[in-house]
């Protein structure tokens, strides 16, 4: 039998208050959600008289920090400073075909910004799971399984231990990485049944292809501690013919999921969750109706991370919630300070009858921490914003 002090059946009360949360706030209240577990564990929330993000002034380590990552691509020719910080940045010792810039990482996860060019090398992560994002750009992506083509707003999940390199077409190549170390799942969708969020017979999986064997020397870049080991092979590394079981590179895009939502309440992020890892969530805002409740919140609502950093990845659309914020930026709000819509966002949401943004959201248990390139790139009023 347990020992574990049970919560009580019906939360408390003290009070002015909401009988319901997120709808018909009492006049002149904030509504603040205090929860823990990322939206899954016991909660209260608390109705104050001003604006929890209403501060004039921060110092120190928690304040809400946004990062350009555009600059990372488009970076001035003379800045040295960022030449130095992408350098430092940088993913082991990869030539400029293949080289993923760090901005965020803990022992669990890391978050790179990636531009490929086509990639005279393969590459094998051993130290974790890859997911990719495809902000923009498209291409080829060979694989141990086979090929697969990709374009922009898909996800590429690709398991820990597989050969791989891109092929990307011209243009603009622009992709978010987020380099999981322990196994990336498909959540379970619970009640909602296995087809919520997107059926799994929307994934891609590779094609093999008629294999090529053409004489030469090919090289395979295996990343183990951030160090590079290089296997040269005298013939083409990639040469299965065939493959089964339940491990494999996966492909979906954006368009393919359809968002869980409800036209009287407004869900919390959790809902969105499109990837597990260990100790770190992946979620994607997607366009959706707003909820048509008159009563009801249309906008996130406040609260403070207890629990897990929060992440954003902006890539398309209006980003309705923040000022100052466009596609190829991120926002990351540590743990134990609070954040919520800034001012403009509550009204604004009332003259709209729907979101119109994508946005790839990771939330980490552990603590993340900026990389010199992400210092770099930062946009140092962003704290200032709810003001």
């Amino acid at each position: 039998m347990s020992n574990k002090k049970s919560s009580p059946l019906f939360p408390l009360r003290k009070g002015i208050h909401a009988r319901q949360a997120h709808v018909s706030l009492p006049p002149g209240t904030f509504e603040e959600e205090h929860g823990r577990q990322g939206f899954y564990g016991k909660v209260s929330h608390l109705y104050r008289q001003h604006p929890p993000t209403g501060w004039t002034e921060i110092e120190g380590p928690l304040k809400p920090r946004s990062y350009n990552l555009n600059h990372f691509i488009n970076a001035p020719v003379d800045s040295k400073e960022l030449a130095a910080a992408l350098k430092a940045s940088a993913l082991g010792s990869q030539e400029d075909a293949f080289k993923p810039i760090c901005f965020l990482k803990n022992h669990d996860v890391a978050l790179h910004l990636v531009s490929p060019k086509s990639m005279p090398f393969y590459y094998r992560n051993a130290d974790g799971d890859d997911l990719y994002f495809i902000h923009q750009g498209s291409g080829l992506l060979e694989t141990d399984f086979g090929n697969l083509i990709y374009a922009k707003g898909d996800y590429i999940s690709i398991p820990r231990g597989t050969t791989y390199r891109f092929m990307p077409d011209a243009g603009d190549q622009m992709y978010l990485l987020i380099e999981g170390f322990s196994e990336i799942n498909i959540p379970d969708r619970g009640m909602l049944g296995p087809n919520a969020l997107f059926d799994p017979a929307m994934i891609d999986t590779p094609e093999i292809p008629t294999y090529q064997d053409t004489p030469g020397l090919y090289q395979v870049h295996i990343k183990r501690e951030n160090q590079m080991t290089k296997v040269t092979y005298p013939f083409q590394p990639l040469d299965a013919v065939g493959w089964k079981g339940d491990l494999t590179v996966m492909k979906i895009n954006v368009k393919d999921i359809r968002p869980i939502t409800s036209h009287r309440y407004h869900l919390p992020p959790s809902v969105h969750t499109t990837f597990l890892g260990t100790h770190f969530v992946v979620c994607t805002f997607l366009p959706r109706p707003f909820e048509e409740d008159e009563d009801a919140m249309r906008v996130p609502f406040f609260h403070r991370n207890i629990d897990y950093d929060e992440v954003i990845f902006y890539s398309d659309g209006e980003f309705f919630s923040r000022d100052g914020i466009g596609a190829g930026m991120v926002t990351w709000h540590p743990t134990g300070i609070h954040h919520g819509p800034h001012p403009k966002a509550i009204p604004l949401s009332r003259k709209k009858d729907r979101t119109n943004e994508v946005a790839v959201m990771v939330d980490a248990l552990h603590y993340l921490h900026p990389t010199p390139a992400a210092t770099a790139v930062e946009t140092l009023n962003y704290w200032a914003s709810w003001k």
